[in-house]
């Protein structure tokens, strides 16, 4: 039994998905800046969704570290997020950094759908 004021540990699911989750942000914030760098070549498209996926992944495991009760929530709102991110990132199969960050997301959409219905 917790002490009154403590939180209960987090679950390894809790922290794989934080680790995702964070993992996706740091690729987004990679890719934005790869897009930024090649100039008019990047989509706005692409740059809107790995903008929303950025915020919504750090966003997401601020929430769960925290153990916010809206954490189930926010993870099946991250992970519709990433997956959109994902598919934008795949409209450039030959843009090897566009592939990885696609793979970071989708991960992430994965450990989110998992935790959206998981106990927190």
């Amino acid at each position: 039994m917790t002490q009154p004021g403590t939180m209960t540990p987090m679950t390894q699911q809790m922290q794989d998905c934080v680790n995702a989750c964070m993992a996706a942000h740091t690729m987004c914030e990679e890719t934005m800046s790869t897009c930024m760098q090649k100039g008019g070549q990047a989509q706005m498209q692409i740059m809107r969704a790995l903008m929303d996926c950025s915020e919504t992944t750090r966003m997401c495991a601020d929430m769960m570290m925290r153990r916010s009760p809206m954490s189930g929530d926010m993870c099946a709102m991250c992970a519709k997020t990433c997956d959109m991110c994902a598919d934008a990132c795949m409209a450039m199969p030959d843009d090897p950094q566009m592939m990885r960050c696609a793979e970071a997301c989708r991960r992430a959409a994965e450990m989110c759908r998992a935790m959206a219905g998981a106990k927190m």
